[in-house]
């Protein structure tokens, strides 16, 4: 693989060891990485470099935290995939994670095999498609990744998108949590998981912005649907 189309992975970890087992792994992998040990030299290595994905600790130094860190990210235009770090997988947190601008998260203890498959996940190759998905006044562009409802574009973390995206592949028809879970984030939670509600609540806030129909119904006790009534 050349550097020119090697991945490029910035970890910004303040435990030393852990970040240098990340690297390790992700080297092993196929990867190219950065390794920083603070918010500020992980926000200017971000930049400077435009790595492919972030991998960040929700937890850093004193005055510093990987919420605030993937916020000065996204503030700055960057639109690279950001994977937390994360002790707890409590309904706060995951909320707390999203409206940072973070993708997803990888609960601690670190699982080399579990976290490369996440990591593939949003490092896979894309795979030609049609420029556009349409469902009544809503539209997806593949290539940019945003959405657009009455002309009005609306940005969407990577999760988001797939999200989104799954949803108008399968206009009007329910599909369950298990479906969604397997399709979109491709690896099994351990546990009960309200993860799907979470980013299905802040798609909702995102293209209802305007007042606009709901178009993403729940079916209770199912999963979800794409339909405008």
């Amino acid at each position: 693989m050349s550097l020119e189309s090697t991945p490029c992975v910035l970890i910004v970890e303040t435990d030393e060891a852990l970040a240098q087992h990340v690297s390790l792994d992700l080297k092993e992998s196929g990867y190219d990485t950065i390794v920083v040990h603070d918010a500020f030299s992980g926000l200017r290595q971000a930049l400077e470099r435009s790595p492919a994905l972030v991998v960040v600790d929700r937890l850093l130094t004193i005055g510093e935290s990987g919420l605030s860190f993937c916020q000065d990210f996204r503030s700055s235009g960057a639109r690279a995939p950001v994977l937390l770090l994360m002790a707890r997988d409590a309904v706060d947190d995951r909320v707390a994670c999203l409206e940072a601008g973070a993708d997803d998260y990888f609960l601690k203890p670190y699982r080399s095999d579990e976290f490369l498959k996440l990591v593939q996940l949003y490092l896979k190759p894309d795979t030609p498609s049609a420029e556009q998905l349409r469902f009544g006044d809503l539209a997806l562009d593949l290539a940019t990744r945003r959405a657009l409802r009455n002309g009005r574009a609306i940005d969407l973390t990577m999760k988001e998108f797939e999200l989104l995206k799954y949803l108008m592949e399968h206009p009007r028809e329910v599909l369950t949590r298990e479906q969604i879970l397997e399709n979109v984030w491709g690896y099994d939670f351990v546990g009960e998981s309200n993860v799907i509600e979470v980013y299905v609540r802040y798609l909702r806030l995102k293209i209802e912005d305007e007042g606009e129909k709901r178009l993403i119904q729940t079916v209770r006790g199912v999963g979800y649907v794409l339909r405008e009534s």
